[in-house]
């Protein structure tokens, strides 16, 4: 079951003092969605600070270690050739390429990680909460399951209205299937 109580907000500062609002109230909040980035929502909603930047950094380390490893060995065991009596190992010559693999391995592999830990891909589709808040409103989401009694929606529906909510929706997914 995909159900959710949504608050919708609109203005930022009131979504942000919202949002204390609620987890101070013990509900867990599924997903705030607005139409552009807020400032501090990020620690309001109490996320980690983002791994992305380790995971470039180990798909650089990984492409400049294939493109090192390669061209020593394409030019020393595999093909040796003298070009104008250079050393066969000369790695000043091997920057351009080593840079360029380091490069295009970090991007990938934070594009790919990015997709994964975001849960997309082309068979996705996306839970839109309601269609205006990708232009002016700010949207907050409870998840409820099947256990959630009637009291806990009054409960989810008195700390959206004592927060200063434009409109409170229910929401469920499994309807448009």
């Amino acid at each position: 079951m995909d159900k959710y109580v949504v608050g919708l907000y609109d203005d930022e500062e009131v979504l942000l003092s919202a949002v204390k609002k609620v987890k101070q109230a013990g509900f867990h909040i599924h997903e705030v969605v607005t139409p552009f980035p807020v400032h501090g929502l990020d620690d309001a909603l109490g996320h980690r600070q983002s791994r992305l930047h380790t995971v470039g950094f180990v798909g650089g380390a990984t492409g400049f270690t294939i493109a090192i490893s390669f061209m020593i060995w394409a030019a020393t065991s595999s093909y040796p050739t003298n070009y104008g009596g250079k050393p066969y190992l000369s790695l000043p010559s091997y920057i351009p390429i080593t840079f360029e693999l380091t490069v295009l391995f970090a991007a990938i592999s934070m594009v790919v990680a990015f997709f994964i830990r975001c849960g997309l891909s082309i068979s996705a589709k996306p839970k839109i909460y309601d269609e205006r808040t990708t232009d002016y409103l700010f949207g907050m989401a409870i998840k409820v399951t099947e256990d959630t009694t009637p009291e806990d929606y009054s409960r989810i529906n008195d700390t959206f209205t004592k927060t200063g909510v434009a409109e409170i929706k229910v929401r469920d997914f499994d309807e448009e299937k």
